[in-house]
């Protein structure tokens, strides 16, 4: 499979990431431990290497999960991104949210990325993927409460120490993102990005490509409603916050059902799924490294590696465009 590089950066990754936040179990309604490492295992037999995860995804426990699935693997056979600065252990930083862990105890969460914290992140990141240096560390949400030059220089320190091999952004805005520059050459900013998430279109893409910096797109199905799996009275598991999205609304599913036609057009004159139409727009978006995929289980990660085999046209591009537009879906 033909790896890109993230940014300048040397760090190489596959097309498709699988992405770890729902193997946590944590705002996804549980997930089963053994379905998530055969979920990584099978990801790593479809040539999709390359994995994200952050500690605040079940609080470890994706990190956890990783670094079992990948135990006896060698590493130079797979790409790990993770992140920091997101605090529920004290109450250092940004306040963020209030909310519960799985056992329904309160979590108040703080966006905090001092140097030391950033530093000690890094370690315990370490010590649950079981490995001695990460590919990508990221810096999760951007901190109010922190200068953005001390955040950086402990990215600088832990590439010098070879605990990562590049740093990036996540969230970050286009000012941001110049003003980390000015300390350390960052190689990507991931951010929230479908065919119905366009805000980073504006000023966020246009900087990147300008920095030589990559885009990592995450949620770029939303959350599962640009699967057609989703209608205004399906059921979540307890603890689900689809259950409160915005596209649960009428008007919205309305519009989102109308899309959802046109592209199960498309994709049965492929013999492919909605979910793998999507996940191939996305990757042909200007600036796009590598774009992350939720899977829980061996059939998700096989479902969206089959995005991999497939090409979109320039006239089917205009069809699903035109069809955003008109549905004023774009926000």
């Amino acid at each position: 499979m033909e790896l890109k590089n993230i940014g300048k950066s040397n760090v190489q990754v596959t097309p498709l990431t699988f992405g770890a936040w729902a193997i946590g179990g944590w705002m996804w309604g549980g997930a089963e431990e053994k379905d998530a490492v055969d979920a990584i295992r099978k990801s790593l037999d479809l040539g999709v290497t390359t994995i994200d995860t952050a500690p605040v995804y079940g609080f470890g426990r994706s990190e956890e999960i990783v670094g079992k699935a990948l135990k006896e693997v060698p590493r130079d056979h797979y790409q790990i991104l993770t992140k920091c600065g997101m605090n529920w252990e004290t109450e250092e930083g940004e306040y963020f949210f209030e909310t519960n862990d799985d056992s329904g105890r309160p979590i108040r969460m703080h966006k905090f990325a001092g140097k030391s914290r950033v530093l000690q992140e890094c370690e315990d990141s370490l010590r649950r993927l079981k490995t001695d240096y990460i590919d990508l560390f990221q810096l999760h949400w951007p901190d109010a409460t922190t200068p953005i030059n001390e955040t950086m220089e402990a990215f600088e320190k832990l590439m010098e120490d070879g605990k990562i091999r590049a740093a990036g952004v996540c969230n970050y805005s286009a000012e941001q993102m110049k003003e980390a520059l000015k300390t350390t050459e960052l190689a990507s900013n991931q951010v929230r990005y479908s065919m119905v998430s366009r805000e980073m279109e504006t000023d966020v893409l246009p900087a990147a490509l300008e920095a030589g910096m990559s885009i990592l797109p995450y949620s770029p199905m939303e959350r599962g409603f640009l699967t057609g799996k989703f209608h205004s009275g399906s059921k979540f598991n307890a603890g689900d916050t689809r259950a409160t999205s915005k596209w649960m609304q009428s008007d919205n599913m309305h519009k989102l059902e109308k899309l959802i036609a046109v592209l199960q057009e498309m994709a049965d004159g492929k013999n492919a799924t909605i979910a793998q139409l999507v996940l191939r727009w996305t990757m042909d978006r200007k600036g796009i490294a590598t774009v992350l995929a939720g899977a829980r289980n061996p059939a998700q990660i096989e479902e969206n590696a089959g995005s991999l085999s497939l090409s979109l046209s320039p006239e089917e591009k205009t069809k699903i465009e035109d069809s955003i537009s008109e549905l004023g879906l774009i926000s």
